[in-house]
């Protein structure tokens, strides 16, 4: 069923358990994305980035998310991930996402207050969750590169500032993750996020989270990290699957028997992150 993202966030935070927020770009993404969470009984949010969006279509991403949230016995959430045009969110809101994300951590402070509640008060009375972000990740997400050495950790002092005058539903943070792939584990920085979680006392997102250790990952739930996004961990495991039929099979060529091992693959890293997140048997 698909829901609003509020409703997956505000249990997670109360219940001290974090969901998955999978990046989907192909019907394949979807499908194996489902039946993990299916098979493992959790919440499970799908999220679009604007790339995603341009190479698939707002409509057909829509149309696939929608259909299978609406056979599945799961709650699923449909969330845009990064959002940096107003035209872009608003279309989102528009066309049936239940979750949306401004991405104003570029601006000074008092821009990014500004530019989320313009979105927040569209987003609200349309029955629509928003996320909005403080501080900046390193790395590269489609359109988004922040130079490693200008990323900048949330101050909690800030992050307090921006909930207490916007009332955003939920809020990244920057404590040392980075998108894309890493040359070697990052390190989180552990105290910052208690300090923020005890200050806001809401749902608190995780970017960047493909390639970080467990035990990492299960510190920063168990200190209130309630949604973890994870995109490149699936990348790899969908590239992995194909790759294993082309090598094995150079004259193969029936797109199926190709992309069968690969959705095979990512069910497997969805089940496997689930069950880190703390989120299975949730639904």
């Amino acid at each position: 069923m698909l829901v609003t993202g509020k409703e997956i966030m505000d249990k997670a935070h109360k219940g001290g358990y974090a969901v998955g927020a999978f990046n989907v770009n192909n019907m394949e993404i979807v499908q194996a994305i489902i039946a993990a969470a299916e098979e493992e009984k959790a919440p499970v949010i799908l999220q679009t980035s604007e790339g995603a969006i341009k190479y698939a279509g707002m409509d057909y991403l829509h149309a696939l998310v929608k259909l299978a949230a609406d056979k599945a016995s799961v709650p699923v959430a449909l969330h845009l991930d990064h959002g940096t045009t107003y035209s872009t969110i608003i279309s989102c809101i528009a066309n049936g996402w239940t979750s949306v994300m401004i991405d104003g951590s570029r601006f000074p402070l008092d821009e990014n207050i500004a530019a989320t509640n313009e979105i927040i008060k569209i987003a609200h009375a349309c029955g629509v969750s928003v996320e909005a972000e403080i501080g900046q990740l390193g790395g590269i997400e489609d359109n988004i590169s922040v130079d490693e050495r200008d990323a900048r950790l949330t101050s909690p002092s800030e992050a307090k500032k921006f909930v207490d005058e916007t009332g955003v539903d939920y809020l990244a943070i920057a404590i040392g993750t980075a998108h894309g792939k890493y040359k070697g584990e990052p390190k989180l920085d552990f105290e910052r996020l208690d300090e923020i979680k005890k200050l806001l006392n809401i749902p608190l997102v995780l970017h960047g989270a493909s390639g970080v250790g467990e035990d990492s990952i299960k510190k920063a739930v168990s200190l209130g990290i309630n949604k973890i996004n994870i995109d490149t961990d699936i990348r790899i495991a969908f590239t992995e699957g194909v790759r294993s039929v082309i090598e094995g099979k150079p004259e193969e060529f029936d797109p199926r028997k190709l992309c069968t091992p690969a959705k095979e693959n990512m069910k497997q890293v969805v089940k496997t992150k689930i069950q880190l997140f703390g989120s299975a048997g949730k639904a």
